[in-house]
């Protein structure tokens, strides 16, 4: 009867200003990919044993907009009895082969030690929110869940390259300044599609 609800939101921001005389906002990886993630995790564990609880899987839109599709779930879903946690997939910039995942708000959350299991489990490891300042938490789908009580986590695309001669950071640093909410945000970038499967 308990639910752990797993999100991404599949809105982008649409048809807009011109760049490059491309003005269709693709999203790829915000959040596309990370809806395709949340998809696989679906595959995946409908393949596994049953789990101890309810999995609902849900693709919200107006996250862009002010988190509105999460929110509108968030306060009156659609099963029945309580959602005890919440997964969020946002905009994973998966372009070199990682080894870590960065677990958006694990420090609110009791969540935790359950994460920290499940990575292990996969050899990967946590690393903390590398740009603090950017206050992600508030900004994505899980917030609505966590303004609600909701423990939530928002899994955020690794920074630690497996390969020590790749700085996976400047590699997202790069795509914020130079695709975010921009046209260029789209599939013909090098998505690393094997650390999206993991």
């Amino acid at each position: 009867a308990e639910h752990v609800v797993f999100t991404a939101h599949l809105d982008h921001v649409g048809i807009g200003a011109e760049v490059d005389g491309d003005g269709i906002y693709n999203g790829a990886f915000d959040n596309a990919l990370g809806t395709a993630v949340m998809l696989e995790a679906a595959h995946q564990l409908l393949a596994g044993p049953a789990p101890r609880r309810s999995l609902p899987f849900v693709a919200v839109t107006a996250e862009e907009r002010g988190l509105l599709g999460a929110e509108y779930f968030v306060t009156r879903p659609t099963v029945q009895g309580p959602l005890v946690a919440n997964i969020n997939m946002d905009m994973p910039v998966l372009l070199t082969d990682v080894t870590d995942v960065v677990p958006i708000g694990i420090e609110h959350s009791s969540l935790e030690t359950d994460v920290q299991v499940a990575a292990a489990g996969l050899g990967i490891v946590l690393t903390p929110d590398p740009k603090p300042e950017e206050v992600v938490f508030v900004r994505s789908d899980q917030y609505a869940f966590v303004r609600q009580g909701i423990p939530a986590v928002y899994l955020d695309a690794g920074i630690k390259a497996r390969s020590p001669e790749i700085d996976a950071l400047a590699l997202y640093e790069d795509f914020l300044t130079g695709h975010y909410h921009q046209p260029s945000d789209q599939a013909s970038l090098p998505i690393h599609y094997p650390s999206a499967t993991r």
